[in-house]
């Protein structure tokens, strides 16, 4: 009887382990998402499926997540705007996990706005990557805190619609071969302004395709020993993007 009692839990425990983003902040106006898998309100957020993570480094669902589908809004922002993703588990509560990168990631949709646009034909550009503070901590763990995970819109960014992605790569079992979790996580944005910045072709790439389950970012046998260094996986921040240091955009206090 005890078991039967434990197994509940133990499946309740396991699914609040996992999570996503609940609401998108674009300067000072703030977007709530859906929950996984539930009836779909109007949302900037692209909703998933299920709050699982992503395995493997070719899922098709690693590039905006588990099953994903468009959100039926657009979000005005503008070059240079702060962009905030409060991610949280499935109960709503912090984020549960403290080890790991996030990474940033924008895609032009061209001139469709980007609630129509294939996403499978998304080419991506990294924008920011956030990795260790210490040689033990994350800024991940500030997210598990309860921050907001943070980025900007880059200041010279040509206007157009946007996808812009936000990525969690856990790693607190990816000292075995295939144990690193994505949680990708995607939003639709119109950007305005008269800039011209864009990627070059050479650093755009498909998701899934730039990372392997071999990458040293993902595959991290040495992670909790001491000394350990991260590889950030995928392309470098595009270099249009002035003024953005790689681990530098931790996550910021807030709700």
């Amino acid at each position: 009887k005890i078991a039967f009692l434990l197994l509940p839990l133990l499946q309740a425990t396991h699914v609040f382990a996992h999570g996503f983003v609940w609401k998108l902040g674009v300067n000072t106006q703030t977007y709530t998402g859906n929950l996984p898998g539930a009836t779909a309100a109007a949302s900037v957020i692209r909703e998933i499926a299920t709050q699982d993570p992503v395995k493997g480094a070719t899922n098709p669902s690693l590039t905006c997540g588990q099953n994903s589908t468009a959100g039926s809004l657009v979000a005005d922002a503008n070059p240079g705007d702060s962009v905030t993703f409060d991610w949280r588990d499935g109960g709503l509560g912090n984020w549960p996990h403290t080890t790991g990168p996030m990474l940033t990631y924008m895609a032009s949709c061209g001139t469709k706005a980007c609630n129509d646009f294939d996403i499978t034909q998304a080419k991506w550009f990294k924008i920011q990557q956030d990795g260790m503070m210490s040689s033990s901590t994350w800024y991940l763990a500030n997210v598990a805190a309860g921050a907001v995970a943070n980025a900007s819109i880059p200041r010279n960014l040509a206007p157009g619609n946007y996808l812009i992605r936000h990525e969690i790569i856990a790693l607190q079992i990816a000292v075995s071969m295939g144990g690193a979790e994505f949680y990708p996580s995607c939003s639709q944005l119109r950007i305005g302004g008269d800039q011209t910045g864009a990627p070059q072709t050479s650093e755009l790439v498909s998701l899934p395709g730039a990372y392997s389950d071999t990458d040293p970012g993902i595959y991290t046998p040495d992670v909790y020993n001491p000394g350990f260094t991260y590889t950030f996986p995928g392309p470098p921040i595009a270099s249009f993007i002035s003024g953005v240091a790689s681990g530098n955009n931790g996550p910021t206090s807030g709700n």
